[in-house]
């Protein structure tokens, strides 16, 4: 029987090539850049999502859906946009945009990204809201911040998904391994795909700085690492971590007024999670 290939004979991971990647759905990026600008209006957000089909047909169900839990029967997009209004149109757009990025082939890696997302969004949200700031942007920080990693795993599916076999202590592990093996971790690579892509710049620092230590500063951005850090903790992670850290010591992380909004068991909001995050994936 033949021995197996030692480490120096076996093919080298494929190197990060941004360029190979397909864009970022037409529409979100029209959108976030056109919320980024001043004079914004419902209309606006509405005309753009109207141009295209999918997106359309994805508000309408989810304005039809118990996630909006509206009496009425929701007919066109100018009432859905209504009823919804301009902040949560967009948090819904955007959270459809990167299901449809991932969706050629929506394997189980891609989708660990995707709902690893969503929770993040979702928990982002939840804290920002409850201490007085931007939870709309928390929620699009939310929903973006990991788009590097999404992206390494469409470009690179088994060698990626082969990186994450093997157990580490912290996410922050996981980005000497990715630059070791593919030339870019995927915080690097997020931020280079904010520019690729022509997002707006405040994402750079999102997509390239989620796992820092807790920032000190009180604003909407400094939610997006113990938020990322719960996903993972809650059930929602995309690699494998020896001992995940603990739900408590997450929470004293959060603004002070944040704190009593996320229930000392956390078996309820994980199920209100993992329901939200199924019905958007029906659409």
């Amino acid at each position: 029987m033949a021995s197996a290939p030692s480490k120096a004979m076996q093919p080298a991971a494929p190197a990060w090539k941004p360029e190979t990647l397909p864009p970022f759905p037409a529409v979100a990026v029209k959108a976030l850049n056109l919320i980024a600008g001043r004079d914004t209006s419902l209309l606006e957000l509405c005309n753009l999502v109207r141009s295209d089909s999918a997106f359309t047909v994805a508000i309408l169900k989810i304005a039809n859906s118990p996630l909006v839990a509206f009496s009425g029967n929701i007919t066109s997009l100018v009432q859905a946009a209504t009823l919804l209004g301009f902040r949560r149109m967009k948090s819904i757009l955007l959270t459809v945009a990167l299901k449809d990025y991932l969706k050629t082939p929506f394997n189980p890696l891609l989708r660990s990204c995707w709902r690893h997302s969503v929770a993040c969004a979702i928990i982002a949200e939840r804290a920002a809201k409850s201490s007085g700031l931007d939870n709309d942007f928390a929620y699009t920080a939310g929903i973006l911040h990991d788009i590097g990693r999404a992206a390494m795993a469409t470009a690179m599916p088994q060698p990626y998904l082969h990186m994450l076999e093997a157990e580490v202590d912290r996410p922050q592990d996981l980005l000497p391994r990715e630059r070791e093996l593919f030339g870019v971790d995927h915080c690097q690579a997020g931020a280079s795909l904010v520019i690729a892509w022509n997002l707006p710049a405040i994402f750079i620092d999102i997509t390239s700085a989620h796992h820092h230590p807790p920032s000190t500063a009180h604003d909407a951005a400094s939610l997006l690492p113990p938020s990322c850090c719960m996903a993972d903790t809650l059930g929602f992670g995309v690699a494998k971590y020896r001992a995940p850290v603990p739900y408590a010591d997450i929470i004293a992380q959060l603004p002070e007024p944040a704190r009593a909004h996320f229930p000392p068991d956390p078996k309820d909001f994980v199920s209100e999670m993992v329901s939200e995050i199924m019905l958007i994936e029906s659409v």
